[in-house]
Parts: structure tokens; C-alpha cells; sequence
């Protein structure tokens, strides 16, 4: 493996500036929770809906991933480059009225289509977060922290899919004791419609939180005039493409594994193990809070350590491990012969599920210029949800329905799409080690001629 070295220079932050940049975190971190409420509720919902819009496995793989990553990652880019111009609350503020909005629109679809459509909706409220809060919370830490930061705001995936699973089980079992709830101007909607309105409009009021963050100075007042032409971002990209390829292409690996595994963890039981729609939330929800976030903060923790003594691709080199390690847990897990086997596995299945994703977003920040972040986060999120959140539960929903043709065989679609990701995952981000070295040499030389251009104007 390649170590390169790492400068000794220590940063010193101000006690109280750390203590607002944690606040930052917070606060995007509980938006971010919200987020993926709204994203994960569909897995609770899929008997409901198969049976309410007369729809199979490969419908609901396209309303749980497709629909929403098509749009999603399509406008993440363009929006990326609005956060490295305009005010990243407001666009961030402005995406979540936009995706509590449409979720709440959910509620009120009677068809497919209409359905399909009101996803792709929240998939374009949804890409105005994560580009700009990488770059805001990226200015708030220096590199030897970044790593810890942003996992901990990728805690937010892991709380929010808990409380999706959590509280949306125990409301899915409450709701579903009658046919239909007759609601004041709405009239008579089934149970899954109620569940989508009661999860999208308390979003929007978090907004007046949002607005207390502020941006960091001198960046807030200077980026107005020191934007980079889209130009130079695209040949910055270019020059280190070996190092994004294999990045963005290792990483979105991970993420097909793990978004494929929350899609279709609840139909693995409810199928497989005859669980309540109330008992798999409760316990699944439970292990993707906690361990989910155990092992998000974990990977960053343990990233920056290696960071810290001496390897500067630490964030892939912890990555590459985790593909490793998660290979022959997904087997054991979704092919364990009982309930109770599966649950034991399901613990460390969560702790790998959520640890990729924030050394992940660590590698991307840490190798570009700061005029450049969002736009760079903006194309790592359309490559991990095309091929994560796209691709993974729907080959699963294919799989199941088309090659096994029985709804019990979504385990051994979960076991060969699972382990064929994270095998592939490890191979591509061993093949990135090197070429982020020499990525991180690369932006030392830019900033120095970049620094000096902004001096001359």
C-alpha cells in the first residue's frame, strides 16, 4: 500500500469558532435526518402500495430508487455550482421546503404515475443539501478533522432511516387497523397516503433553523469574487479523473450495497421470517440509529487517526476495508436459516452499511479546491445514487421477481447483489490509493497558484 506523508503544521481553532462549527454540523445533520425520513418511509410501505396500485417488485424498486435518484443527482450539479457562488442556507433552506412539499404531495397520489413523478420532485429538493453542506462544514474544519466532521453530518442518513423505520412501523401497524382515514378537505385516503403527509410537512418547519447558520468569513463576502469559470472546474476534474473515477465508482459500489440492504431489509424478514410490518420497524429501526451511527463516526474517527500518523489516503484506504469486511457478512446475514441468526448479523450489516459515507465525502473535500467543493460534491452524489440508489434496489426488485419469480427469494437477491458491489467496491478503491496521493500534490500546487491570482486582481 502507498502512504504518502503529511505535513506536521498544526491548525489551531478557537475554542468558541469550534463550538459554532459543531453547531453547524448540528444543524445540518438534523436536516439531513429529515431527509432521509422522507426517502426511507417508501421500504415500510411496499405490501401497501403492491396491493393499493396493483404494482410488483420492479415498480416499487423504481419508486424507492430510480425516480428519486434520476432527478436527484440530474440537478445536484447544476445546484452545486449555485452553492459555490450564492448563499448555501438559502439553496439549502429553498430544497427543503421543495422536498417536505413534495413528499407531503406523495400523500395525495392515487396512481403509479402520479407517484413516480411527485419522487422525482423530492429527488430535486433533495440535491440542494448534501453539495452545499459539504462545502459549508468543509470551511469550518481543518483537513486532520475533516474526516470526523462530515461523518458525524452523515449520521443524519442513519438517524433519519431509523426514525423512518422506528416511528414509521409503529404508525404503519396504527394506521393500517383501518381501510381508509377520513381526513378534513381531503376526504377519505388509505393508510400509506396519511404516513406520507404526516412525514413531509413537518420538514418545512425547520426552515427558520436553517436560517440561523451563517457563512464563514472572510469565504461569505469573498466567493462572490474569486468564483471559478466551469471551465476550469471540468479541467481540474480531468487532470485528476483516474482519482474521481475510481473514487466516485468505489464509493457508489458501497452505496449500492448499502442503499440495495435498506430498501429491501424489511421485505427480507417480513417475507422470510413472517415479521409484523411493526416489529421490523421497531427493531430495524433501532439498529440503524445506533449502530448506523456507531459505525459512520467510527470510520471517521478512524480515518483521521491514520490521517494523523502518516497516511494521507487514509479515507480510501478505510473504504477499500470496509468493502473487504462486508463481503462475507452479507451472506451470513441474508442467508442465515433463522430469524435469530439474521438479527445477530444484522448488527455489524448496519455498522458497514453506514460506514463508507462519510470518509467518502472526507476524500472527495480533501482533494479539491474550496471554489470548487460543491460542484465536486454535486458530481460524487450523482455517481454514488446513480449506481447506489438507482441501480441497487432495483436489481434486487428484478432479481427477485424476474430470475427467482418468488417473493421469499429476495434474500438470495440481497446476498448476490450485496457481496458482488462490495467485492468490486474494494478492488477500485485499492486501484485509488495512489492516484489520490498524487491528487492531494496536485491541489498544494493549485491553491499556491490560485492564492496568488486572487492577490493580483
Amino acid at each position: 500500500m502507498h502512504e504518502g506523508k503529511v505535513a506536521t503544521r498544526q491548525v489551531v481553532i478557537p475554542q468558541r469558532s469550534l463550538l459554532y462549527a459543531w453547531y453547524v454540523v448540528g444543524v445540518l445533520t438534523v436536516v439531513y435526518a429529515f431527509s432521509f425520513i422522507s426517502r426511507q418511509i417508501f421500504s415500510l410501505l411496499v405490501g401497501p402500495l403492491r396491493r393499493d396500485l396493483h404494482i410488483g417488485d420492479t415498480q416499487i424498486s423504481l419508486l424507492m430508487g430510480f425516480s428519486f435518484a434520476l432527478f436527484y443527482t440530474f440537478f445536484g450539479i447544476p445546484i452545486g455550482r449555485l452553492a459555490d457562488t450564492y448563499s448555501r442556507r438559502l439553496i439549502i433552506a429553498l430544497g427543503l421546503i421543495l422536498w417536505s412539499g413534495f413528499t407531503a404531495g406523495c400523500g395525495l397520489a392515487s396512481t403509479f404515475t402520479a407517484l413516480l413523478l411527485l419522487r422525482m420532485g423530492v429527488g430535486v429538493g433533495e440535491a440542494a443539501l448534501s453539495p452545499a453542506a459539504y462545502s459549508l462544514i468543509t470551511e469550518y474544519f481543518p483537513r486532520d478533522r475533516l474526516a470526523t466532521a462530515l461523518s458525524v453530518y452523515s449520521m443524519g442518513i442513519y438517524l433519519g432511516a431509523g426514525l423512518a423505520y422506528l416511528l414509521g412501523g409503529l404508525v404503519v401497524a396504527y394506521t393500517s387497523t383501518q381501510a381508509t382515514w377520513n381526513i378534513p378537505l381531503l376526504g377519505a385516503i388509505r393508510p400509506w397516503q396519511l404516513i406520507l403527509l404526516l412525514v413531509g410537512l413537518p420538514g418545512i418547519a425547520l426552515t427558520p433553523l436553517l436560517l440561523t447558520i451563517r457563512e464563514p468569513v472572510p469565504h461569505g463576502a469573498a466567493r462572490r469574487h474569486t468564483t471559478v469559470p466551469i471551465r476550469q472546474v471540468f479541467s481540474y476534474i480531468f487532470e485528476n479523473r483516474h482519482t474521481f473515477l475510481l473514487h466516485n465508482i468505489g464509493f457508489g459500489l458501497l452505496s449500492l450495497s448499502s442503499y440495495a440492504s435498506g430498501a429491501w431489509v424489511p421485505e427480507f424478514y417480513r417475507r422470510n421470517f413472517h415479521w409484523s410490518i411493526g416489529t421490523i420497524g421497531v427493531v430495524y429501526g433501532s439498529f440503524v440509529a445506533v449502530f448506523g451511527c456507531i459505525g459512520i463516526v467510527s470510520a471517521g474517527r478512524v480515518a483521521d487517526y491514520l490521517r494523523m500518523r502518516g497516511r494521507t489516503n487514509a479515507t480510501l484506504f478505510v473504504g477499500m476495508l470496509i468493502g473487504l469486511v462486508w463481503i462475507p457478512l452479507n451472506c451470513l446475514l441474508y442467508l442465515a436459516p433463522s430469524a435469530a441468526w439474521a438479527t445477530s448479523w444484522l448488527v455489524f450489516g448496519c455498522v458497514l452499511a453506514a460506514a463508507p459515507f462519510g470518509v467518502a465525502a472526507a476524500a472527495m473535500q480533501q482533494m479539491m479546491p474550496a471554489p470548487m467543493r460543491a460542484q465536486a460534491s454535486a458530481v460524487y452524489l450523482f455517481s454514488i445514487n446513480i449506481i447506489g440508489l438507482g441501480a441497487g434496489p432495483t436489481a434486487v426488485g428484478v432479481l427477485t421477481q424476474y430470475v427467482f419469480g418468488r417473493d421469499d427469494a429476495v434474500r438470495y437477491s440481497l446476498a448476490i447483489v450485496t457481496s458482488a458491489a462490495c467485492a468490486l467496491a474494494a478492488v477500485f478503491l485499492y486501484r485509488a490509493l495512489k492516484p489520490f496521493v498524487t491528487s492531494l500534490e496536485r491541489l498544494d500546487s493549485w491553491n499556491a497558484r490560485w492564492a496568488s491570482s486572487v492577490l493580483d486582481r
